[in-house]
Formats: structure tokens, C-alpha cells, sequence
């Protein structure tokens, strides 16, 4: 009678210790992403952080150092344009796994998201018609301004504390149309993207920057980061990858053909 007693509870153990196990593993992003087979990584058209070249390809820094992630965990990659303003409930719905485009790290953003170490510098920088950018040289307020800014973004905050009057748009690129456009006398974007897509030998040689923000705000720089689900192991399996490559140079050889040499972080 006892060893049939032992017995059964050695079969109620070894159940119980099985059961959480799975429970362990059914909490695990990165099981979910390795049995799923591929990484949806949550992106807006951003260069030069993610953008398609003319195959229709995605590429810039983001996107090839999702790639090499991608890689480093044995799946596929899978890039799918959000809007900025639902990622956090994107993340949540598990339609993405990742959110990996220029993200700031806000109060509110790593509050909801698990998020990596730092990856990168960044400001918000005030771009008007070249011809009008001597004007706000010195300028302590956008009062008056009509300010394209991307939806729920940082560029938007900065526009608002600074008392414009925002237009938001779905995403930065659009913010530039908007001034072409006329129907925005301003737009806020980040510094790198400005540095990408207006001036000489640009769609947008006659826009030029006009002020940076953080520094109008009396603020330091920026830092861009990866944002995963709260308390996914992503998280850990993402900081080790990226410690890997900035040892063996591959951020910097990937930062330097976007020209982000100088901006991305390397401790």
C-alpha cells in the first residue's frame, strides 16, 4: 500500500513539475518567437532607420541589425509598418513582437514596454523652408506655428511644450509634405532623420533645420531604444545580443554605411 502510495504521488509530482514548465514556456517571447519561426518587428517609414530601398527591400540601421537579431535567435524577420500611435497595443495583440524604429525612451513608453539598453543619440529639430531658418535661430517658442509632428511621438511633445499648434501626422516623412506642402508652417522630427532626408542632394534640398529642441528645452539628448512586451525575455536575449555586436564592431560597421557613426552608442 505504500509503495503504491509513493508511486502516485511521484506521478502527481512529476505531473505538477510538467505542468509548470509549459506554464514557463508559454510565458516565454522567445519560445513563442523560435516555435513561430519568425520576428514581427513593428516599424514606420523612418530613415535612415528603416526604409525600402528600390526593390521594395527594407534596410537601414534598425532593420539590418533586426535582420542579424533575427538571425542570432534562428527565425526569419517580418517587417510590418505601424501606426505609431497603437505600437504598445500591437505589442500586446502580439501582431508584432518588437518595436524597432528610432523609439525615444519616454517616462511612458518604458513604463509599457520592456525595453533594451540605449542604442542610440538622437534630438528633436525644428525643419522649416531653408530660406526661413535664420529666423528661428535663437527662437524660445513656437507660438503661432502650425507644427507637423508624428502622432504620439516625441517630436509632438516637444512642439506642444514649446506652445505650437501641432498637425499630426502618421508618420515623420509625412511631416516634411506637410511643409512642402505649405499647409504646416514647421515640422519636428528627430535629428537623424533630418540628417537623412532634407538638404543638398535630398527630395528635400529646400527644407533645412532651424533648431534643435532639446537644447531650446534645455534638455540633453535623446536615447533610442527596443521596446518588447513588459517582462519578456526578449529583453535579455536582445541586451546580450547587442553587447556581442558592439565587441565584435558590427554596430559600427552597420551605423557608419547610415552615416550614424557619431551617434550610436558604444559602452
Amino acid at each position: 500500500m505504500k509503495k503504491l502510495l509513493c508511486a502516485a504521488l511521484s506521478l502527481v509530482l512529476c505531473l505538477t513539475l510538467a505542468v509548470c514548465a509549459c506554464a514557463e514556456d508559454a510565458g516565454s517571447d522567445l519560445a513563442y518567437v523560435q516555435e513561430k519561426g519568425s520576428l514581427a518587428v513593428g516599424i514606420t517609414n523612418f530613415a535612415p532607420m528603416d526604409y525600402q530601398d528600390e526593390a521594395g527591400e527594407w534596410i537601414g540601421f534598425d532593420a539590418d541589425m533586426a535582420r542579424l537579431f533575427a538571425e542570432s535567435l534562428g527565425v526569419d524577420v517580418e517587417f510590418i509598418e505601424i501606426n505609431w500611435d497603437y505600437k504598445v497595443e500591437e505589442l500586446n495583440a502580439k501582431n508584432i513582437d518588437v518595436v524597432w524604429n528610432g523609439m525615444t525612451l519616454l517616462e511612458d513608453v518604458m513604463n509599457a514596454m520592456g525595453t533594451s539598453v540605449p542604442y542610440c543619440l538622437n534630438a528633436q529639430v525644428l525643419v522649416v523652408p531653408a530660406e526661413k531658418a535664420a529666423d528661428f535661430a535663437d527662437a524660445t517658442s513656437l507660438e503661432g506655428l502650425y507644427v507637423a509632428v508624428e502622432s504620439g511621438s516625441a517630436g509632438e511633445d516637444a512642439a506642444t511644450e514649446l506652445g505650437g499648434t501641432t498637425v499630426p501626422v502618421q508618420n515623420q516623412a509625412s511631416t516634411l509634405m506637410e511643409v512642402v506642402a505649405g499647409t504646416s508652417d514647421a515640422a519636428v522630427i528627430d535629428l537623424l532623420m533630418a540628417g537623412a532626408m532634407i538638404g543638398e542632394g535630398t527630395s528635400y534640398e529646400n527644407l533645412a533645420i532651424a533648431l534643435n529642441l532639446n537644447e531650446a528645452r534645455g534638455l540633453e539628448s535623446e536615447q533610442y531604444g527596443v521596446g518588447f512586451r513588459k517582462g519578456s525575455d526578449l529583453v535579455d536575449a536582445f541586451n546580450a545580443f547587442w553587447a556581442e555586436k558592439v565587441a565584435d564592431g558590427t554596430v559600427l560597421e552597420v551605423a557608419t554605411t547610415y552615416g550614424l557613426q557619431e551617434s550610436v552608442i558604444l559602452e
